[in-house]
Order: C-alpha cells, then sequence, then structure tokens
C-alpha cells in the first residue's frame, strides 16, 4: 500500500482550476484551513493509479468574495481557497523501487481531484523518497535536523548528492552557518572511510575532537616541522603563483625578471633529479612539476648577474643584466626573511627532499585508516591576510592535482570545505594573488566531481563570493539572510518554480535554514539539530559580561603573541 492511503474524513480539499505549474484548492472546512501554514507540504489526486501529484502551499485565503488577482479568486468563488505550486510527482512503485519522488510533472491534477495534508509519519516516509533513503535504511544519509513544518519528522539529505554536485552553505553572522558544518562533519566523520577537509580561517572548529578528527595548523614563525604542523614548501607554486607573490609587473624589466626566473627554475628542478639519480624524469618534468630546488642557489645566481661586469674595449662595463634583478631580488629576500612566511620558506632540509610532497598529502588526503582520521581540520589563523588566497587555493590545487593523476581504481573521493569562503574565492579581484586562488577553486566546482573532489563553499556575504563558483553548485542550505545583496545572490541561484520561497530567508530563526538542490529535491524549512561538538563561534553576550566582577583579559599576554605572532 501506497503511503498516500487516506480515509475519507482526511480529505483537505479538491482541485477548483489548475495551470501548468500551480493549483487553486477549494477547502469547505474552516478548521482545517486554519491548521495550514504556507509551504506546508500536499499530495494531489493525479489521472495516473499509483501516483500523486506533490504541491508546496504559497497562499492561503478564507472566503470573503473579492477578487485577488493572483489565485483568480472571483465573487462567484466565494470560497476558502489555498494556491499551491506544483513541484514534482509521487510513484508507488517504479520497476522494482517503492516510495519514488521525481521533480518532473508527468500530469498535471484533474478538476475536482481530491487533496491531501502530508504530515506527520507520512512526512518522514514521504522525505525518505525525497532523500532516496530506503526503508529501513535510515543511517545511510545524512540527518540534519526536523522540517520546521513538522517537528516530529526527521529531515534527510542525501550524502552522496550533497557532495557529488556541490553545496554552499551561506549565513549572517549568529544564524547558526557553524553549527551546520559541525554537525554535517560529525556525521561525515563516523563513517568508516571519510575524507574530508575544512579549512578553518579563524580556529573555531578547535572544538571538533575525537578519534575522527584530526587538527593541522599552517605553520607559525616559530613552529618546527611535527605531525601537526603543515608547511608548505615554495617549490610547490606553480609558476603563474609564485610571480604573483615575487614579482613586481609594474617594475620596467619585470618581462626579464619573468624569463629569467623561469630558466632558472627549471634548470635547478633538472639539477635536484639529477643529484637524486633520477635523471629518467628529466625529459619529463615542466616548470610547475612539484619538484624541490634550492631559492638560496637560485638568489646567489641572479645576485651575480645582477652585479656582473664584463670586459668592454675600454675596461670593464655592465653586464646584459646588471641592476636588472634589483627589486626582484629585494622581494625575494623580503619574503625569504619574514618569519610569518616560515610555513613556506622555512630552511629546514628536510623540505628540500622527494618524498616532502608525498607526506604532506598522506597528512591531507588519507581517509579514515591506517592512523589517519575522516576529517581533517586546517588552521589557518597565523597564515597573513594578504597572502590567504594564494596558501589556501594552494592546498585546494595539490588536492586535485593528485586526484586528477590518481588512477580510477584508485581514487578515493573527498569533499573540500571552505569556511569564510568570500575571503579567498571573491566575487571581484584586485591583485594577482586573487586571480590565482580563483583559478584553482573555479576549476574544482567545474571539474571536481569528474575526480571525487566535492566543493563545500560556506559564507556569511555570498554577495562577495565568486558566481562561478555558487552557480556549479546544485545544493544550497540558505540560513538567515539579512543583507538585501546577499539575499539577491541567493535568490537567483534558487529555482524560478520556488516563485517567492526564498523571501523566507530575513525571517529564519537562529538555526532554521532553507534546504533546496539535488540532495533534497524538494524545497524544506528545516530546524537545525545542535551538533554534540560546537564550535568557539558563539555569540559573545556583552551585557553578561560586561556585568562580571573579574573579567580575564590579558593585553600584555596579547601584545606579546600579535609581536611574536604567534598564540
Amino acid at each position: 500500500m501506497g503511503i498516500f492511503s487516506y480515509n475519507p474524513e482526511e480529505i483537505l480539499g479538491t482541485v477548483e482550476s489548475v495551470d501548468t505549474s500551480t493549483a487553486i484548492i477549494k477547502v469547505e472546512n474552516d478548521d482545517k484551513l486554519r491548521g495550514l501554514q504556507v509551504n506546508h507540504l500536499v499530495a494531489i489526486q493525479s489521472s495516473k493509479v499509483g501516483q500523486h501529484l506533490i504541491g508546496l502551499v504559497s497562499k492561503i485565503i478564507r472566503k470573503s468574495g473579492y477578487s485577488d488577482p493572483i489565485t483568480e479568486v472571483t465573487p462567484e468563488f466565494a470560497f476558502n481557497v489555498i494556491k499551491v505550486v506544483l513541484i514534482g510527482t509521487h510513484l508507488d512503485k517504479e520497476g522494482l523501487q517503492e516510495n519514488v519522488f521525481r521533480r518532473s510533472l508527468a500530469t498535471v491534477p484533474t478538476i475536482n481531484a481530491e487533496c491531501y495534508l502530508i504530515n506527520g509519519e507520512r512526512l518522514k516516509r514521504f522525505m525518505q523518497a525525497v532523500s532516496s533513503v530506503p526503508e529501513g535504511e535510515d543511517g545511510i544519509c545524512l540527518q540534519i535536523g526536523n522540517y520546521s513544518i513538522d517537528e516530529d519528522a526527521i529531515a534527510w539529505i542525501n550524502g552522496n548528492k550533497l557532495f557529488q554536485r556541490h553545496a554552499v552553505i551561506v549565513g549572517s553572522t549568529g544564524s547558526g552557518k557553524s553549527w551546520c558544518v559541525a554537525k554535517i562533519l560529525e556525521q561525515v566523520a563516523t563513517l568508516k572511510s571519510a575524507n574530508a577537509l575544512l579549512f578553518d580561517i579563524h580556529g573555531e572548529y578547535s572544538t571538533l575532537v575525537g578519534n575522527n578528527f584530526t587538527h593541522l595548523k599552517v605553520a607559525g614563525p616559530n613552529d618546527d616541522i611535527s605531525d601537526g604542523i603543515l608547511f608548505l614548501p615554495y617549490w610547490l607554486l606553480t609558476y603563474e603563483e609564485m610571480l604573483s607573490l615575487m614579482l613586481d609587473r609594474s617594475d620596467n624589466n619585470a618581462p626579464n625578471q619573468a624569463m629569467m626566473f623561469s630558466n632558472e627554475v627549471i634548470k635547478r628542478k633538472k639539477e635536484f633529479l639529477h643529484g637524486i639519480g633520477m635523471e629518467e624524469m628529466e625529459a619529463n618534468i615542466t616548470l610547475d612539476s612539484p619538484i624541490p630546488y634550492s631559492l638560496d642557489d637560485m638568489i646567489q645566481y641572479l645576485t651575480e648577474l645582477d652585479q656582473e661586469r664584463v670586459p668592454g674595449a675600454r675596461g670593464e662595463k655592465n653586464g646584459p643584466y646588471h641592476g636588472q634583478f634589483t627589486r626582484f631580488i629585494q622581494r625575494l629576500e623580503t619574503k625569504r626573511k619574514d618569519k610569518r612566511l616560515n610555513f613556506m620558506f622555512s630552511n629546514s632540509g628536510r623540505l628540500l627532499t622527494y618524498e616532502c610532497m608525498s607526506k604532506l598529502c598522506c597528512k591531507l588526503m588519507m581517509p579514515a585508516k591506517d592512523g589517519y582520521s575522516g576529517v581533517k581540520i586546517i588552521d589557518f589563523s597565523e597564515v597573513p591576510s594578504d597572502i590567504l588566497p594564494l596558501i589556501v587555493s594552494l592546498i585546494a590545487r595539490v588536492v586535485f592535482s593528485v586526484q586528477q593523476w590518481s588512477q580510477n581504481n584508485e581514487r578515493h573521493p573527498i569533499a573540500i570545505f571552505c569556511d569564510e569562503a568570500h575571503l579567498y574565492i571573491p566575487a571581484h579581484t584586485e591583485k594577482s594573488i586573487d586571480d590565482a586562488s580563483l583559478v584553482t577553486f573555479e576549476r574544482i566546482s567545474k571539474e571536481g566531481r569528474k575526480y571525487g573532489v566535492g566543493l563545500v563553499v560556506i559564507s556569511q556575504r555570498p554577495s562577495e563570493v565568486n558566481r562561478t563558483v555558487l552557480s556549479q553548485s546544485n545544493n544550497f542550505i540558505a540560513m538567515r539572510l539579512t543583507n538585501a545583496d546577499d539575499q539577491a545572490v541567493v535568490k537567483r541561484l534558487l529555482p524560478d518554480s520556488l516563485g517567492d520561497y526564498a523571501e523566507m530567508l530575513p525571517i529564519l530563526d537562529i538555526g532554521e535554514a532553507l534546504i533546496v538542490g539535488d540532495s533534497s529535491l524538494l524545497p524544506s524549512r528545516i530546524r537545525i539539530s545542535p551538533p554534540t561538538l560546537r564550535p568557539r563561534s558563539a555569540t559573545i553576550d556583552f551585557w553578561d559580561e560586561w556585568s562580571k566582577e573579574t573579567v580575564p583579559a590579558n593585553i600584555e599576554n596579547a601584545i606579546e603573541a600579535l609581536r611574536k605572532q604567534s598564540k
């Protein structure tokens, strides 16, 4: 028996008028009308046996006899009506599969077709169909909370489709966005072979602890090489990324600097391979191949060229490159000596080994087995903000490249959670470093699915996030947004058939979200369940803190941390 087998007394109303995407339902019973809410789900009889059309209540009008241009209610039809937006078809059985939901409309309702409210156990079982959760196998999907329209019904989202087709999680500060991320990660971490990275820009997810979580930190000024510290040596950068960091393109000598730099990089990479007995690889590497080389040796060589004097007709004269690399060398030296960039320019010999990249990628990409954890949380809080986009995109690019070059039967899917994405996937760029970052994330958003790389973009300012990356995402978890520009971006990304559904964005409660997309075929208003491990992102109660007798503030310690660039 199908889930929509109703008794006669459960009827809500009958179809009075219909067009291609909406239906007007006549409701005789005032009590049933009072129990309705906008965005409730209803099931309408289909002309085909074993099928019901699913609709979303968008307007409720009690009988008054006036003419309404939206519902087209006229004085001749003076009765209670609801306007329903048709959003899909439910099939009792399709082939061998039971309880199936399809987003398409195989038919439209007929006049006088019966309409029923979907609630309680029916709502739960229907949402299982929406999430493709087989009966009795609830554990294979994400339980993210409960439906606001029926708090007894658990809200499911399909974990496969959430990460296959990328996702966007947005919400103003204090809307519960971090809780939502933590709730998802908690469930990801319980999977036997989980594999996810979280870019934690401010260190607020340090409270997510346990055997299933590993915390990594991009090295600070005073950090040495150890298991929980990430070093990202400069030779991992591509040619364009290195130039964006080092080259002043306004310099008249910039073309010569770039040419000589590229020649020396490829030369020294080949010298490194020769030195470790891997000459056979020399013919295959490119300028961007992640092969170590010595920056100190390169600076010394460029300095010699910059100061070179050669024999001339009347004695010594300036060499062909004399004075052309002065500013470039100064920039290289400045970056190399900047302690804040210890994670990139550390002089440790262990970072100039062939095995260095393998060790790094194992830390980042190994799934939950053999002592590795399924969720790796990377703390970027000590990375200077001016190069944050470059460093975040470097890790993302390394992960994508390794996935791309893995054999199909050896490729294990990985999801990248990008917290505070507007800081490094910006809608508008002003510096070449930002451009280099965007290239990586745009490529992942377009091609990641083919190589098992899922992207989850998390931001409080969706209007400041790159439009290409957002448009490639097919799942949206939108929490309260109060800014008009941010609301407008989300509204443009949602399907047109949802009508005014996005108008709820500014009035959502803390912890409530609109979930739309392939992972939840029906648009749903959901109250996110609090995570067991809560991130350090709770809003500070100013008045309560100011009312306390004593305070923990220590300005001197903060100043020392600022000077050392390390907490």
